[in-house]
């Protein structure tokens, strides 16, 4: 025993160990798996009849009548995830590749070949059709851990506050079911059988979960500390040695976000958790510092803000959680009878969370570069290894503060599907949007502009410029204006349509400033100048047009101005050659006609455009006339930003 401890805990093997797992890593993350078989065993089933299986992910829409660890025989096409188009945002391939999922398998047709023999497998169905008997969303979410039935708002009120930890499965559970299980054996009869007995229990509740990375660190965490009982090694090496098993096993895992805070935070209570001193909220509150030290830099790349009052809001949710909720949850499952009293409970932590959110300080940040986070974690080491803990608040103000000055001027242009939105970072923190883009089916400002904005530490939108009123061009300037501070909002000329009218509805109710068919607009040093004609009796040809220099770089913004009005402006301004054009009504014959293109010249031309569209955007026609330019596509480059740097023009995409 002595003999191996010695081995295990030196630094020359833990070397050769990290060193073989890179190698492996780099060969298992190029490595492409060849599936070729038909028949699966179901691993998980959701609501909309999506199939987890071993590799391949099923997106079945017809009769859902399977079960877990059903083996099913399905064909289908085989396709990769999609990656995000956007710079910052989520990910999906590499979430699935986390979840060891290669390949989602289209429009499948599936045979059942027979039920599972499996009892755990049974025995997790059986517990899905209890919680669908019971229906109560956070049994769910505390028996399964499957948070997907909560209410959005309510989950999105518990991130706000810095406790969604609380509501997924993790260690905090794992030691409270270990805790009740051993101190009931323990009336019993004392016993080292009584380990072994919980072990068994947690490995079938791992199971019943998924094995969710979160989960099952602590299961094993659990396990072999119990082992290691007669070894004694130090706990830091045992967790050293899983972190890199589950590495070594799936190296894609990394990608997985309740791994990455399950195993961040665990290192820094392993490392730093332990305080002398017996009041329970000291340490708590202690427990709760450190882990919001070490989770800082995940909330802010994931989320894109963080709660200063997490640490404190802990101190009143946790023991409500931990002691009442999660215990009266097990009981409810058990005797539904208590579920009356629950539901009073789980009310009243509703309510509690939107109190404290109220109160809460949110601030927004900005993505966090990958060398910027393994310096704040190298500093926040030192500090907690016994420099002055007073300097650790210091650097937490300059980490989360880092981007608060925009030294460089900055033209995004949004990935938004069939639409338009274009984001000028200037100088000095001054935000101009034009247009937001809108899809009636897929809601573009959760699930892309917000988080997208945010990731940028954009908190304010200074000028919000519509360039005309078609839903794919300002859909979801409501929505923005509800999750930003807005200043000012410029419309086209003409007037008003139905939608411009509800926006505007909102504006007065908010007290936003806004106006229409302006000439020009004064942004510090900047000029935007807005290249009105004149009135048409069309939407798309009385689209602002927009002209800008920037560090002597010209840019121009289209909209849906169509041939007429190209020409209009032709005889009206006198425009140089174009440095940068977001070419107009997204490549459609009716815009950017040959004498236009010809007459400025421009650079680099962005299309904006869905992929595969119905229209057939952008048209080949457009394409020929924009042949001299260097052409960048939304459908096939994703999201483009243009940096001027050091009077440079720098371009960046987020190709898929």
């Amino acid at each position: 025993m002595k003999k191996l401890k010695i081995i295990l805990e030196s630094k020359v093997f833990l070397g050769i160990v990290v060193i073989a797992i890179l190698i492996l890593s780099i060969f298992r993350y190029n490595a492409k798996i060849n599936y070729n078989d038909d028949t699966f065993v179901i691993k998980s089933i959701d609501d909309n009849c999506r199939i987890t299986t071993n590799h391949v992910l099923i997106n079945y829409y017809g009769k859902c009548d399977f079960k877990i660890g059903d083996l099913i025989k399905a064909d289908g096409n085989l396709e990769d995830a999609a990656t995000n188009t956007n710079f910052n945002l989520f990910n999906y391939k590499l979430y699935l590749r986390s979840k060891g999922i290669y390949y989602i398998m289209k429009n499948p047709k599936i045979k059942l070949i027979r039920h599972t023999n499996n009892i755990f497998y049974k025995i997790k169905n059986k517990m899905i059709e209890r919680l669908n008997d019971i229906d109560n969303p956070y049994l769910y979410t505390f028996i399964l851990g499957d948070n997907s039935k909560l209410n959005s708002d309510i989950k999105g009120i518990f991130q706000s506050n810095g406790i969604s930890h609380l509501f997924s499965i993790s260690g905090m559970h794992v030691s409270l079911i270990s805790l009740i299980i051993l101190t009931i054996l323990n009336k019993i009869k004392k016993s080292k059988i009584n380990y072994v007995i919980v072990i068994f229990v947690l490995f079938v509740y791992s199971f019943l979960v998924g094995f969710t990375p979160s989960i099952t660190r602590a299961f094993l965490m659990f396990t072999l500390l119990i082992l290691n009982k007669k070894i004694n090694i130090k706990t830091i090496y045992i967790f050293i040695y899983l972190l890199l098993g589950f590495i070594l096993y799936n190296p894609y895992i990394i990608y997985n976000v309740g791994f990455v805070f399950s195993f961040t935070i665990t290192f820094f209570l392993i490392r730093y958790g332990n305080i002398n001193n017996n009041n329970y909220f000291i340490k708590l509150f202690h427990i709760s510092f450190i882990s919001f030290l070490g989770s800082i830099p995940i909330l802010i790349n994931n989320f894109n803000s963080i709660n200063l009052l997490s640490p404190i809001l802990n101190l009143l949710f946790v023991p409500f959680i931990s002691i009442i909720i999660f215990p009266l949850l097990i009981i409810s499952f058990i005797f539904p009878i208590f579920n009356s009293v629950l539901m009073i409970l789980l009310s009243f932590l509703e309510f509690i969370s939107l109190i404290t959110n109220k109160l809460s300080i949110n601030i927004i940040l900005c993505h966090i570069p990958f060398y910027i986070i393994i310096l704040y974690y190298l500093v926040i080491i030192l500090i907690l290894e016994g420099y002055k803990k007073y300097i650790c608040v210091l650097i937490i103000i300059i980490f989360i503060h880092h981007n608060l000055l925009v030294l460089n001027n900055e033209i995004h242009f949004i990935d938004v599907g069939q639409g338009d939105s274009a984001v000028l970072r200037l100088k000095y923190n001054k935000t101009v949007m034009i247009d937001t883009g809108g899809n009636i089916s897929y809601d573009i400002s959760k699930n892309t502009l917000i988080p997208y904005l945010k990731s940028l530490g954009i908190k304010k939108i200074n000028y919000l410029i519509i360039s005309h009123g078609d839903y794919d061009h300002m859909g979801e300037a409501i929505n923005l204006v509800n999750n930003f501070k807005v200043e000012k909002v410029i419309f086209n000329c003409g007037e008003y349509n139905d939608l411009e009218k509800k926006l505007i509805k909102v504006l007065n109710k908010k007290k936003i400033k806004y106006y229409s068919c302006i000439k020009e607009l004064n942004i510090d040093k900047n000029k935007l100048y807005f290249l009105q004609t004149k009135e048409y009796d069309n939407e798309n040809d009385n689209s602002n047009v927009i002209y800008t220099e920037l560090n002597g770089y010209k840019f121009m913004f289209m909209g849906d101005a169509g041939v007429d009005k190209e020409k209009d402006i032709l005889d009206k301004y006198n425009l140089p050659n174009i440095d940068v054009l977001k070419v107009g009504h997204h490549g459609s014959k009716t815009s950017s006609g040959i004498e236009f293109i010809d007459k400025i010249n421009p650079r680099y031309s962005i299309i904006s455009v869905g992929k595969n569209n119905r229209y057939g955007h952008p048209n080949k026609e457009v394409l020929n006339n924009l042949d001299n330019s260097k052409i960048y596509r939304t459908d096939q480059d994703g999201s483009i930003m243009f940096k001027i740097k050091n009077n440079k023009l720098k371009i960046e995409t987020c190709s898929p």
